[in-house]
C-alpha cells in the first residue's frame, strides 16, 4: 500500500490555506477513481493522484479537511446546520 510517514502526515494536515500556494495543490476534480480496482489499491490510487488528502483545490476552491473523533456524522452535522439556518430566517 501507498505509505506516508507520520511525519509527512502531520505536514499535510497542518497545511494552512491562507498561505499555500494554489500551484502546490491538485485539483480534486481531475481525480479519477478507479472502480475497478479494490480496496488498498484503490486508496493508493486515489493518494497516487491528489496527493494531500488533507488540502486540494476544487476547481476555485482551496479545500482543508479535518477529522475528530467523534460519532457525528457528516449527514446529521449538515441538518443540524439547516435547521439552524432555517429557523434564524423565519
Amino acid at each position: 500500500m501507498f505509505e506516508y510517514t507520520q511525519e509527512q502526515i502531520e505536514e499535510m494536515k497542518q497545511v494552512d490555506i491562507r498561505t499555500v500556494s494554489r500551484e502546490e495543490l491538485r485539483d480534486i476534480c481531475e481525480v479519477k477513481v478507479n472502480h475497478r480496482l479494490k480496496g488498498e489499491e484503490r486508496i493508493k490510487d486515489f493518494l497516487e493522484q491528489v496527493g494531500n488528502p488533507y488540502c486540494f483545490n476544487c476547481g476555485d476552491y482551496i479545500v482543508k479537511v479535518g477529522f475528530t473523533d467523534t460519532s457525528a456524522t457528516l449527514t446529521g452535522c449538515l441538518k443540524e446546520y439547516v435547521g439552524r439556518v432555517s429557523k434564524a430566517n423565519f
